[in-house]
């Protein structure tokens, strides 16, 4: 009998994580109540009692023998449990930021969300201050919060940060740091236990941490999820191609779960240009390895930020025979000026879709056409829950079973019916 006791679960959200954090949190609240309704079925009928026997039980173990456990008096059993713990952010006018936690944490379970790369602007002191946050702010709203739980006297801290600040400078070439690395390190030292992340750009950064662990989730499944739910999408003369060589492992995950050929775009690049935006980069040629003519290419990466590649390569297909190019992004940045390149490049009739993750809050490319928006809060509840619940996640980081599964359901016809065969004969 599993019961997911939510009294030493807590969530903190940073400014600009809020949006995220809330549909995490909604899925946590299903999962309880769904847990509870059936801890209390089987106590009922274990121990042949009424349900409302069953809760009060319940209700004991929460406040009394669980350490944390509020002190409400009456049967709790129907009221959603809010997980969210209240923090006051102050800005101050020289662009210093204070949180301020305003209730006990001390002994809990503290998840603490921030979406890094949220260009929204955020609201302080209830509203009352708006401003838009750069990532470096951002970071440091993460200190000051990680800083405020630990002296609260939480007894674990775990940041849930979708898009990994800094990810992609990982490798140091000449007289450069490893900032990706001391970034996760300076989290280390102030206290956090783990790092909950999606599709970060470089393995070698889970690497880079004494005690700390990094979970790092994939969004294949919901991605593959949304292409068997395009018309036809699978069933055409359908073709994987590698971005570039750094993207070849995700896009060989992608063909080999699909059972499609892979092509490759290789790429050269003068690194003594500096890619501004989309219409500016250091792409210098692209080459094809593999054959797209009428073909739909699939084309899956971890980040978009300008855009400006990723809209060479589409031409480059194009003019190969590709006849629709569908993309797959798991942290759809969309910096600068990125989403008007993309408008002119769907008008052009470069690319069918884009598939980005809600890991990275928009208000304004969700509204596009060519844009499909794919949720993965709910992957991020049920990690925390195994956190929390001291759990194996190895399941949930390695999707190819489920994947598997979602292909042979989707794909594979359905057995005919060949009574009406057989009464056409006779």
């Amino acid at each position: 009998m599993k019961y997911f006791n939510p009294a030493n679960l807590a969530v903190i959200t940073c400014p600009g994580g809020d949006v995220f954090a809330d549909e995490v949190i909604e899925h946590l609240r299903h999962k309880y109540r769904h847990s509870r309704k059936n801890t209390e079925e089987e106590l009922s009928k274990r121990y042949n009692i009424s349900i409302e026997q069953a809760s009060l039980h319940i209700d004991l173990m929460n406040r009394v023998v669980i350490r944390g456990a509020d002190s409400q008096s009456g049967n709790d059993r129907h009221i959603n449990r809010s997980f969210k713990v209240p923090v006051k952010f102050t800005l101050f006018p020289n662009g210093e930021i204070k949180s301020e936690i305003e209730e006990s944490i001390r002994g809990k379970d503290v998840y603490i969300f921030q979406d890094v790369e949220n260009r929204q602007p955020v609201k302080f002191f209830g509203g009352q201050i708006v401003n838009n946050l750069s990532i470096n702010d951002h970071l440091m709203t993460i200190m000051v919060t990680v800083d405020a739980a630990r002296q609260a006297g939480a007894e674990r801290i775990t940041l849930v940060i979708p898009s990994y600040p800094y990810s992609r400078q990982h490798k140091a070439k000449g007289r450069e740091g490893l900032t990706a690395s001391r970034i996760g390190k300076i989290f280390e030292s102030l206290g956090v236990n783990h790092i909950i992340t999606l599709d970060i750009h470089s393995r070698d950064i889970t690497n880079a941490f004494h005690k700390m662990r990094l979970e790092n989730l994939h969004a294949s499944y919901q991605i593959i999820q949304t292409l068997t739910q395009m018309d036809g999408i699978l069933n055409d003369d359908f073709v994987v191609v590698s971005p570039d060589t750094g993207a070849v492992d995700r896009n060989k995950f992608y063909a080999s779960a699909l059972k499609k050929p892979l092509a490759l775009l290789y790429k050269e690049r003068d690194y003594s240009k500096l890619a501004k935006d989309a219409s500016q980069s250091n792409i210098s040629q692209i080459r094809l390895l593999g054959n797209v003519k009428d073909k739909t290419v699939f084309m899956a990466d971890d980040l978009l930020g300008t855009g400006g590649t990723l809209i060479k390569g589409m031409k480059l297909l194009k003019e190969n025979g590709a006849r629709k190019i569908i993309c797959a992004i798991s942290l759809p940045l969309f910096s600068g000026d990125a989403i008007s390149h993309f408008d002119e490049a769907y008008k052009e009739g470069l690319f069918y879709r884009i598939i980005g993750t809600n890991a990275v809050y928009h208000e304004e490319v969700i509204k596009r056409e060519w844009y499909v928006n794919v949720n993965i809060t709910r992957l991020f509840a049920h990690v925390i829950l195994r956190l929390h619940q001291n759990q194996s996640v190895s399941s949930l980081l390695d999707n190819s079973v489920i994947i598997n599964r979602l292909l042979v359901k989707t794909i594979t016809p359905e057995p005919q019916n060949e009574l009406p065969f057989l009464e056409s004969v006779t």
